[in-house]
This record gives structure tokens, C-alpha cells and sequence, in this order.
């Protein structure tokens, strides 16, 4: 039987203001999808933490103007050390706790939450298992063909050379499930938009 979801609800609601910017309205609810199907490889994880926090961890990016995200957040240099990267963050961090707070979440909860968003991108290495279950979530919504869509505007790509970008960051999965289920959206996505053609 599913988990039951509908204890995020009042988060969701309270968080969906802030997913209005660089289409988080689309990538977080299909994080989200990938985090539940990931937790149930890892029974011990906390789901609560790994949920919030998937839920939780771009609100950041709507306190940063849209031309500077794409700008230094997507388009030059180094683009997970960029500034916009660490300020998006700190905001999911602030924005997070007060979500969190006004919808009744215990402080040891929320500390936990806020540890994971700061640095989800800019950390070089995951701190835990929610962490390393969280920055999988992160990733795994960009093998399907919607993020791969989404993609294609962010880093101005044909389908075809996102889904090569995608395909060199499976090394950069931190667990196995989460690996092979990316390849996997991988084929299933490049076959739909006829990859092997174009």
C-alpha cells in the first residue's frame, strides 16, 4: 500500500508561492515522486527529513532574479559554485524554516531539513544518508522527458545534448538505486524523443 503523503499537504501549500520561479513548479513535485520511490530502498532514512527537504530545497530561487539564474546559475563557469548557487540556498534555508514553523514542524525536524538544503548543490560531498537520498531526488526528475524539456531551456540545449549532459552526471549518483533508475529514465526518455535519430 502507499505511504500516505497527505501529512506534507499543509507544507506544500504553504511552500507553492515560492515554486513559482525557474519552474520549480514542475521539478519539485517530480522530485518529490522520485524521492518516495527512492525511500522505499532505504527503510531506515527518515522520510519526514528526506520529504521536507526535496519538497523544500529550491524554494530558494524565488527571491533571485530569473536573468541571473539562467546567467550564472545554468549558462557560465563553474555554475554549481556560481553566487546565485549559495544564495539560493541560504533563501531555501529562511523560506524553509519559516514554511516549517508556520505549518507546526518540530524544531529538531527543521534543523535537520535546513542542513540538507544548505548546500544540496555547492557541498562537494553528502554529509548522510537523507543527504545523499535527497541530492538523488534532486537529479533524477531531469531523466524524464519533461525535464529534459526544462533542461533544454535552462542550459539553451537541443533534447539530444541534454540528454548526453544527463548521461555524464550518472557517475555523480549517490546511491545505486538511484543510479539505475536514472538510466533507465534515461533510455526510456531518448527513445521517446528519438534520440537515436536526431
Amino acid at each position: 500500500m502507499p505511504a500516505d503523503l497527505s501529512r506534507y499537504d499543509a507544507v506544500w501549500r504553504a511552500a507553492e508561492p515560492y515554486m513559482r520561479a525557474r519552474k520549480n513548479d514542475v521539478h519539485i513535485p517530480l522530485s518529490f515522486a522520485w524521492c518516495v520511490k527512492l525511500l522505499d530502498h532505504f527503510p531506515e532514512a527518515d522520510r519526514d527529513v528526506c520529504l521536507l527537504a526535496i519538497l523544500l530545497h529550491d524554494i530558494g530561487w524565488w527571491a533571485i532574479d530569473m536573468d541571473e539564474i539562467l546567467e550564472q546559475g545554468f549558462r557560465s563557469g563553474n555554475i554549481l559554485q556560481s553566487d546565485v548557487r549559495y544564495r539560493h540556498e541560504a533563501e531555501g534555508v529562511r523560506l524553509g524554516t519559516e514554511v516549517l514553523q508556520q505549518t507546526g514542524w518540530s524544531d529538531a525536524i527543521i534543523a535537520q531539513v535546513c542542513e540538507i538544503i544548505d548546500g544540496h548543490d555547492t557541498r562537494p560531498e553528502p554529509r548522510h544518508l537523507n543527504d545523499r537520498i535527497v541530492r538523488d531526488s534532486d537529479k533524477l526528475w531531469r531523466y524524464e522527458v519533461t525535464g529534459t524539456a526544462v533542461g533544454c531551456d535552462w542550459f539553451g540545449e537541443t533534447p539530444v545534448q541534454n540528454c548526453d549532459r544527463n548521461e555524464k552526471v550518472l557517475p555523480k549518483f549517490e546511491t545505486e538505486p538511484g543510479r539505475a533508475m536514472a538510466e533507465a529514465e534515461l533510455a526510456r526518455t531518448r527513445a521517446l524523443l528519438l534520440a537515436h535519430l536526431l
